[in-house]
């Protein structure tokens, strides 16, 4: 669908209007057999990413972690001290099932890390079209088997970002079918947990959202032939009796607004506490990070990792004085 405009709400932010301005253009993707092609695709996505945020630049530490065959960049930010049994926020990047590994995934976890006052552990999960589903949650279940050997489910925290929050939700549904205990609690921004693009908005948002376009063609790579049904491709349609408490965030002009309500849905209907915030005007992903309503987002997930105990004794103490 060709991109729809609307002008900018004078109820956003001056610099959420400005970001609304910027056009995501549209993307082209390769043969669905050109693996090279689907490779320099992701490489350059990744180089970019690595450019916009380097991580020698932020007040974070990251160390590289081979955590029982997967790669983990553990973020911990100044100020933060380490502790015995303290909190850890397993999270798992974006990317649309495609992009956002490397030294991509390093500098938004580090990112993540500072916005959420935690140390993160980022998984650098393997990706399509080399490792397609299910090497991506192979991995998250690793590392998480790894976390819980070292401190108890109420220390852990398990969330992720877009296609992150595919991940993340997916691994809950394994670990569960597992036998393996519950994390403290869960988030999922602007998650894609129907890779069926089933909802509502993936029509009457489609070329709204100035960032994201339908993600069926990564969709399908991803999946390399599963069914896009199955609850560990698609959460959304798993069954979510006994997650953790779990936060939300989506707006009003990002195309996963449905994936994100219809999540919070399923989630009531299974007796699960969970926290929806929806923001104005905001397209996927939020208004690149540095606008009053980021910032209000990101208080609002600090405000919820605080009230399930995620935030370290140290940065209370920190933000208190």
């Amino acid at each position: 669908m060709s991109e729809r405009r609307f002008p900018a709400p004078s109820t956003v932010s001056e610099q959420a209007r400005a970001w609304l301005a910027v056009d995501g253009g549209e993307l082209s993707y390769p043969a669905a057999g050109d693996t090279e092609a689907w490779l320099a695709m992701a490489e350059r996505a990744n180089r970019s990413t690595a450019r916009r945020f380097p991580v020698s630049e932020l007040p974070v530490t990251v160390e590289d972690l081979d955590v029982d065959g997967a790669t983990v960049y553990a973020a911990r930010p100044h100020g933060v001290e380490e502790e015995m049994d303290e909190p850890v926020f397993l999270w798992m990047h974006p990317g649309g099932l495609l992009v956002g590994g490397g030294d991509a995934c390093r500098a938004t976890t580090a990112r993540t890390a500072l916005s959420t006052d935690v140390l993160v552990w980022g998984v650098d999960y393997r990706l399509p079209p080399l490792h397609p589903y299910p090497a991506a949650l192979d991995d998250a279940l690793a590392v998480y088997r790894r976390v819980l050997r070292d401190r108890g489910p109420s220390r852990v925290f398990v969330g992720g970002d877009s296609a992150g929050g595919n991940i993340a939700a997916a691994l809950l549904l394994r670990a569960k079918d597992a036998g393996l205990p519950m994390p403290a609690a869960l988030v999922l921004n602007t998650p894609q947990v129907d890779l069926t693009e089933a909802g509502d908005t993936f029509r009457t948002l489609a070329g709204v959202d100035n960032v994201l376009r339908s993600l069926q063609a990564t969709n399908a790579l991803y999946a390399a032939g599963a069914d896009l049904r199955d609850p560990y491709l698609s959460p959304l349609l798993g069954d979510l009796s006994g997650f953790p408490p779990t936060f939300l965030r989506s707006g009003t002009r990002d195309l996963f607004l449905s994936n994100t309500v219809r999540m919070h849905r399923n989630l009531r209907d299974a007796g699960v506490e969970a926290e929806l915030h929806v923001f104005e005007a905001m397209p996927h992903g939020g208004f690149g990070g540095d606008t009053p309503e980021d910032r209000e987002a990101a208080a609002e997930q600090r405000r919820f990792f605080e009230k399930h105990g995620a935030l370290a004794a140290t940065v209370r103490e920190k933000k208190d004085s």
